[in-house]
């Protein structure tokens, strides 16, 4: 497979899609770490770094149980180009087989306290829970997402749904922060106690409830053209939807693993969180998105969706001023 780099297109003045120029492609690249034939690697050695690799052939290098969390967001089952990268879709036993090659071995580089999620749609997620429980990960919940966007179909529902599989080696023994991502949303119905709020409270921007995260995500927003964390890549994460992981899974400090890191958001959004990061991706072009983007996380560390030390539900009044603000600092 041949993998293309991706020229930079005229764009409109309000188009914020990262670009990179020869001289920064020329520095982000000098900038990942890159296998060597007969070493194995050291933690130090692999903290927040870029790897730009085929997971296959670095799998057996990386230091054993390392990672506090790890976030896996493979190819689905799929065909799709990643520029120049092809992944081809496959029959379910095969989809399978393909797992099978990897996912044992990154199960190896979890902490025996740490957690796991695996990324998917409806066409792969049963197997996706198969190679979980297969492979001794505890699954205790799955996650579905609201995409929305995807195309229309005649015949068929239109397909706006993803799940992450959420799964731990020890029940008894794991991290979660559930303070940490709680949403605020608006109050539609504000109930009141004695003449009181009851689980809401009154600001000068409207009627607020924290309230304690699902397992059903309707508040994300799919990175596009305006924002600035969008890249070219197909298939991007939100950096919200990272973010959610992250702050639930991984302790301050803490290292996360993200072995198909695309164009980086896995590491950019720990490293704006205080989290250490390693990450693994064989396209050299995303490996050199994802090292701007963190160079780009230094000055502004601001999450879309997320301010205040919770998520906000969108488009609600004060994320508007908050993005409007992050907007004219970027």
């Amino acid at each position: 497979m041949e993998t293309n780099k991706v020229e930079n297109k005229k764009r409109a003045p309000n188009n914020r899609t990262l670009t990179v120029s020869e001289n920064e492609r020329k520095l982000y690249s000098s900038r990942l770490l890159r296998s060597s034939v007969n070493k194995n690697w050291e933690i130090h050695e692999i903290i927040n770094r870029t790897i730009h690799a085929d997971i296959f052939d670095i799998l057996e290098k990386l230091p054993r149980s390392f990672a506090d969390l790890i976030i896996i967001d493979p190819p689905y089952n799929l065909d799709k180009n990643f520029h120049g990268l092809k992944f081809k879709s496959l029959d379910s036993k095969r989809y399978l087989e393909y797992l099978r090659s990897w996912f044992p071995q990154v199960v190896q580089l979890l902490k025996n306290n740490g957690s796991i999620y695996l990324c998917g749609d409806w066409r792969c997620s049963a197997i996706l829970q198969h190679i979980m429980e297969e492979n001794n990960i505890i699954i205790l919940n799955r996650i579905t997402w609201q995409r929305e966007k995807g195309r229309g179909a005649t015949k068929n529902w239109k397909n706006t749904l993803e799940d992450i599989w959420f799964g731990v080696k020890n029940k008894n023994d794991y991290y979660f922060n559930v303070e940490a991502v709680k949403q605020k949303r608006r109050v539609i119905a504000p109930y009141k106690s004695h003449g009181e709020p009851k689980d809401w409270e009154q600001t000068k921007n409207g009627k607020f409830r924290l309230t304690y995260p699902s397992n059903f995500w309707d508040d994300i927003s799919i990175p596009y053209w305006s924002m600035p964390e969008n890249t070219e890549h197909p298939t991007q994460k939100p950096e919200k939807l990272i973010a959610k992981l992250i702050l639930a899974s991984c302790p301050l400090e803490g290292v996360v693993f993200d072995p198909f890191l695309g164009s980086g958001t896995t590491s950019v959004v720990a490293k704006k969180l205080n989290r250490k990061y390693v990450g693994v991706e064989i396209n050299e072009e995303y490996c050199i998105w994802a090292e701007k983007r963190l160079a780009l996380a230094e000055y502004n560390s601001s999450i879309q969706g997320y301010a205040e030390g919770v998520f906000w539900e969108r488009n609600t009044f004060i994320m508007q001023k908050k993005l409007k603000a992050a907007k004219n600092f970027d």
